[in-house]
């Protein structure tokens, strides 16, 4: 009879092994890895890894020029494609009005902390009204299937799809650096892992992210981290 620690490393590498699989850049000739088997993890709505907290209540703010960006894990929990997902909603202010409200939904796999994304909803703003819900996708629907968000077990050039819905939103990220120093006003932060990330549907357009141990992102091109920590009450 095999031990439960046996039986557990031996469950960990079915997963590992079902995210082996990739889509070739015809452009590059880049591999990307696009298949993520979820349905050998146990989903969860909460927890963190090294460089994820889904836990509500937790709240990021980046700020930079003429934009300020608020990321709170909401308590609220949505079902996507079959899978209970937490909701974590993005704010987007452009010279101090309302821009963008996209809700996102992500699931943490409890064996290996890999946090996957599946789908948001967006609400695009003029003078205080919705005028577009560009980028909506949801797993399941059209084709769209769940990307990873962040990997609970970074590794540098690993190089994954974040969104797979096809004519809507294909972003993808390519892990450069683990090893950076993020200075920014809410304070500097070491090990930061440096991604790079872009869309399958534009090559050309690309942007580097800054993810601090233990906090998530601090950095987003003119954007830096001002706060972070939960919310008075949670």
């Amino acid at each position: 009879m095999m031990t439960k620690t046996f039986q557990g490393l031996l469950a960990t590498a079915a997963i590992l092994g079902s995210l082996t699989a990739g889509a070739q850049d015809k452009a590059t000739g880049t591999t990307w890895q696009d298949q993520f088997d979820v349905s050998k993890c146990n989903l969860v709505t909460q927890g963190r890894n090294q460089y994820t907290v889904l836990e509500p209540g937790f709240q990021l703010v980046l700020e930079g020029g003429d934009t300020k960006v608020h990321i709170t894990v909401l308590d609220e929990t949505k079902a996507v494609d079959g899978v209970m997902t937490r909701v974590v909603e993005e704010r987007e202010w452009k010279k101090g009005e309302l821009y963008e409200v996209a809700r996102n939904y992500f699931a943490m796999c409890e064996q290996t902390k890999d946090v996957f994304y599946f789908g948001e909803d967006v609400d695009y703003y003029e003078k205080g009204k919705v005028v577009k819900h560009d980028g909506t996708w949801h797993a399941g629907v059209n084709g769209s299937r769940a990307g990873l968000m962040m990997p609970g077990t970074p590794k540098l050039k690993m190089k994954y799809y974040q969104e797979i819905a096809p004519g809507v939103a294909m972003d993808r990220a390519e892990i450069v650096s683990m090893n950076e120093t993020c200075k920014t006003p809410a304070g500097t932060f070491a090990k930061c892992l440096k991604v790079k990330e872009g869309s399958a549907m534009n090559i050309a357009a690309l942007e580097y992210k800054y993810y601090a141990p233990s906090i998530g992102l601090v950095r987003d091109e003119d954007l830096r981290l001002t706060s972070y920590g939960f919310l008075k009450g949670k």
